[in-house]
């Protein structure tokens, strides 16, 4: 921070050095015609002298000379032209119109050669040119540098402070406190790099626990596989019956398929993070979307005795919203959806999608069991099953749900879930009708939202 404090003010100060500099060197060069201009009266007076002195004889000229320089209050003198030294170059300019403006140590004065007696020389001494007071010039200066110093560090206090604070925050994330983030503030000039770089430190933070739970998921549910190849192993190098090694090797090579699909899983969803920064954006139709989902999962419902539906609005039809998405991984994230939906429905599973507060809401709900309440703020996460019996045995490892929310978060929108009997409550006013009804209805509904954007049309 100190080399930043030296560097600005240094700056500033040599710039202000330099321009004023530059204007010296201006009004230097503008002095001697501002002094033209000054005594611009006193030449137009010394050659009314001159006028009058020529047309007077040689004895009258001191008399006369005298006489002028009391009636003007002025202190004219006249003299010999040989008592005058002048170099040549300015001799000849005695003559010249104005006559010869000179200075001495004390004030500066004009001389003129008389055109009527060349013999002789007039001096019209001007008005002492006041000497300002440098003392108070360099006061004044100082007052100045001080006082651009002054403001220079009133303003960066703020951005040194905010700089400062940004500093200690990525030293504590370095070392390894991963939730340490700057405070806003309104009052900071780089609020716009403070929130991108709380953004930055929440995706590593995210992406670390992320790496955590699966190394720690691989590390419990590689173990039972590895000790079921182990199990097999010993047992095959045991039996000398070769039908029963057929058997053990036919079990390996099941756990050896198992462990490759939880592999391969696992590696999928560590390596998602890479996909957010390469989506494919285009404008998609949302009904198109939906309808085209809805119809591919119709043989999967009809496998489990389910019933799909696709309901909208004829207005939403009509208005034909259009989104810049990402069309694979949209499509596989409503897939994971309504995948559980239908593996977990009774007899019916709805999808719709409607347009409030300037956000699309798709909605997946089913007449299933629900979700439990304990389990709703974890649903998303990583690897956690709600259901036993759906076993990694199966291919169910536990990360549908969170690869949805990963896609709706790539696309700034949000996934949360409710069971039905919950969104009931919210929009019933009767109580005993919505107790009666909470009774009634089971299953649980997902909700993804995604932002209008200026890319919607509406036909």
């Amino acid at each position: 921070m100190r080399r930043l404090y030296i560097s600005i003010i240094l700056t500033v100060i040599g710039s202000l050095f330099i321009i004023t500099w530059g204007l010296d060197k201006i009004v230097a060069k503008q002095e001697p015609e501002q002094a033209q201009n000054e005594y611009a009266i006193y030449q137009q007076l010394i050659e009314g002298f001159d006028s009058q002195l020529s047309i007077s004889s040689t004895e009258e000229l001191a008399t006369l000379s005298e006489a002028l320089s009391e009636a003007y209050q002025v202190t004219l003198l006249l003299d010999k032209s040989e008592n005058i030294a002048l170099p040549s170059e300015l001799s000849s300019k005695l003559t010249q119109m104005g006559g010869l403006l000179l200075a001495s140590e004390t004030q500066p004065y004009l001389l003129k050669k008389l055109s009527g007696h060349p013999d002789y020389i007039i001096q019209l001494s001007l008005p002492a040119v006041e000497i300002e007071n440098q003392n108070i010039n360099i006061l004044l200066t100082a007052i100045l540098y001080l006082g651009v110093c002054l403001i220079l560090l009133i303003w960066l206090f703020p951005l040194t402070r905010r700089l400062y604070l940004l500093t200690n925050t990525a030293a504590s994330i370095g070392e390894g406190h991963l939730n340490a983030r700057v405070p806003a503030s309104r009052f900071s000039y780089i609020s716009l790099l403070e929130s991108s770089f709380n953004r930055m430190a929440a995706q590593i933070e995210k992406l670390v626990a992320d790496n955590k739970i699966l190394a720690r998921s691989m590390s419990h549910d590689i173990r039972t596989p590895m000790s079921c190849l182990r199990f097999g192993v010993e047992a095959a190098m045991d039996t000398k019956d070769i039908t029963k090694k057929n058997v053990y090797l036919a079990r390996m090579e099941t756990e050896l398929t198992r462990m490759e699909d939880m592999t391969t899983a696992f590696l999928d969803y560590a390596g998602m993070e890479r996909q957010g920064f390469h989506l494919k954006r285009e404008l998609i139709s949302i009904n198109h979307l939906l309808e085209t989902i809805n119809a591919d999962f119709q043989s999967l419902a009809d496998q489990h005795a389910v019933i799909l539906e696709y309901q909208v609005s004829a207005e939403f039809i009509k208005q034909d919203v259009r989104l810049s998405l990402d069309f694979h991984w949209c499509y596989r994230a409503i897939q994971n959806l309504l995948s559980n939906a239908v593996q977990y429905a009774q007899s019916t599973v709805t999808l719709s999608a409607y347009c409030q507060n300037n956000f699309l809401h798709i909605c997946i709900e089913d007449d299933g069991k629900g979700i439990p309440p304990e389990s709703i703020d974890s649903i998303f996460s990583p690897f956690v099953k709600l259901d036993a019996d759906r076993s990694r045995e199966l291919g169910h490892f536990g990360l549908g749900l969170a690869i949805s929310e990963k896609v709706v978060h790539w696309h700034d929108g949000s996934i949360h879930a409710k069971n039905r009997a919950e969104l009931l409550t919210s929009t019933m006013k009767n109580a005993k009708e919505t107790t009666q009804l909470i009774k009634e209805v089971t299953g649980a509904c997902f909700i993804i939202s995604l932002p209008l954007q200026a890319e919607k049309k509406i036909l």
